[in-house]
């Protein structure tokens, strides 16, 4: 199994840990301590089980490196599961629909459920890094989604509620066939959310760059670079960026465009 911090023996210290575990309400769940996972398909992958049922969330997070060799060519996702994949770093190649596409870091696909995605490390022997996400579609008659594969490069920068120090890229198109969306928030140290949010959407949040101070369930608990947030429905949230000369940013999933049901 092994840790995916690669760290072995005993540390010159007492044992502790920043990760904080409230099932359906939030998470908090740094990499030091997470075990890497054998899965099925994925061969030459070190991959990490972040958010599951399990925890509460309505969907499947995994934190995945590619090492050389690494690949999954039996396929992910499936009838009925939509999938979506992020190249952190590295260079990946993809399949999907028999359309093959690179991505390299900011590089990512979005898989309409039934199509299968598969992927291979293309970094010329390094590694690669990805985030991985799955959820069940829940579909509305009239719409549909389909593959979409871009940089957020490519993508518009938005200034959040009016804030010009606090950037939003919508990952996704505003579609009302698609029933969830990703975005990526930028804080600049010293900015924030303009209110502590109450909503019914839930969020996994992998933390991009930079420091922040997150309010979850109205307790502020520090974040970083590399840690990952699950935020269940109705969950106050908020961050302050803190840190110094570099921008606060994470990557997260919002479900959307569907009447809850009953």
């Amino acid at each position: 199994m092994g840790y995916r911090n690669k760290n072995t023996g005993y540390v010159n210290d007492i044992l502790a840990s920043r990760s904080v575990i409230k099932r359906a309400n939030y998470a908090i769940i740094p990499p030091d301590g997470l075990v890497n996972n054998s899965i099925p398909g994925f061969e030459n992958c070190e991959l990490s089980i972040l958010a599951t049922p399990k925890l509460g969330a309505t969907f499947v997070d995994y934190i995945i490196t590619l090492l050389d060799g690494g690949q999954n060519k039996a396929g992910f996702g499936g009838e009925g599961i939509e999938t979506f994949f992020y190249c952190l770093e590295g260079k990946i190649t993809v399949w999907a629909d028999d359309a093959e596409h690179t991505l390299e870091a900011g590089g990512y696909i979005y898989c309409p459920a039934g199509v299968i995605l598969k992927f291979a490390n293309s970094n010329g022997g390094a590694n690669s890094e990805a985030f991985l996400y799955k959820k069940k579609y829940e579909a509305v008659a009239g719409y549909e989604t389909h593959v979409v594969v871009n940089n957020v490069a490519n993508l518009e920068k938005i200034a959040y509620e009016g804030m010009k120090d606090v950037i939003l890229q919508n990952l996704l198109p505003a579609d009302l066939g698609f029933d969830m969306n990703f975005h990526i928030l930028s804080f600049e140290p010293g900015a924030c959310h303009g209110y502590i949010e109450t909503h019914y959407q839930e969020h996994g949040a992998y933390m991009l760059s930079g420091e922040g101070v997150y309010n979850l369930d109205n307790e502020w608990v520090p974040v970083k670079k590399g840690d990952y947030l699950f935020m269940g429905a109705y969950v106050p949230q908020a961050t302050y960026a803190v840190g110094r000369g570099e921008a606060f940013s994470y990557l997260y999933s919002k479900d959307c465009n569907r009447d809850p049901q009953l």
